[in-house]
C-alpha cells in the first residue's frame, strides 16, 4: 500500500481530505442493529455490555422504534420494526437479527450526497430524510459499498 493510503492524504499531511472522497466525514456515528424485540435487546445490551439508553423514539416514516445506547464512547442503534412492511421487518425476515447498517457522521449531508452521486454510487433517497433526533440522513446502496448498507448522518446539532 502507498503511504498516501496510510496517512489519508497524498502529501502525508493526514488532514483526512482525499480527492474524490466523500467530504465532511467526521467519524462513525453508530452501528445499527436490527432486533425483533426492542425491550429484550435493551436489557441484553445493558446487562452484557453496560449499555445505557441515551435516546429513544418511534420514527413513523421509517416504521421503526429505536433506542440509541451508549457503550463507553460508542453508540449502537437498536432498531425494531413497527410495521411488517418496514425495511427492518424485511431485513429481519431475510437475515435475522444482527448488524443492519454502519452510519458515518457528516458535516453537510447535501455535500456528502452530491459526492456520493459523483462517485457513481446510488443513494436510497433523492433528498435527505428525517433520522434520529431530527438528524438528516440518507443511505448508500449496499451493492455500492461492498455489501454494507451505509448511512450518512448529519446530526441536528451540526446545523
Amino acid at each position: 500500500m502507498s503511504d498516501a493510503l496510510h496517512s489519508n492524504a497524498p502529501d502525508g499531511s493526514g488532514d483526512g481530505a482525499l480527492a474524490g472522497a466523500i467530504p465532511g466525514i467526521i467519524g462513525i456515528d453508530h452501528v445499527g442493529i436490527a432486533v425483533s424485540n426492542l425491550e429484550e435487546a435493551i436489557t441484553f445490551y445493558h446487562l452484557t455490555f453496560g449499555a445505557l439508553v441515551i435516546h429513544r423514539e418511534i420514527n413513523e416514516v421509517q416504521k421503526v422504534e429505536e433506542a440509541m445506547v451508549k457503550i463507553g464512547d460508542s453508540t449502537i442503534q437498536l432498531l425494531a420494526s413497527t410495521d411488517p412492511t418496514s425495511a427492518i421487518a424485511r431485513f429481519l425476515e431475510s437475515h435475522g437479527a444482527g448488524v443492519q447498517q454502519l452510519a458515518y457522521r457528516v458535516k453537510d449531508i447535501d455535500l456528502a450526497m452530491k459526492a456520493v452521486s459523483e462517485l457513481g454510487m446510488r443513494l436510497l433517497y433523492s433528498s435527505p430524510q428525517r433520522g434520529t433526533a431530527d438528524s438528516r440522513i440518507n443511505f448508500i446502496h449496499p451493492r455500492d459499498c461492498g455489501g454494507v448498507l451505509v448511512e450518512l448522518v448529519e446530526p441536528a446539532s451540526i446545523r
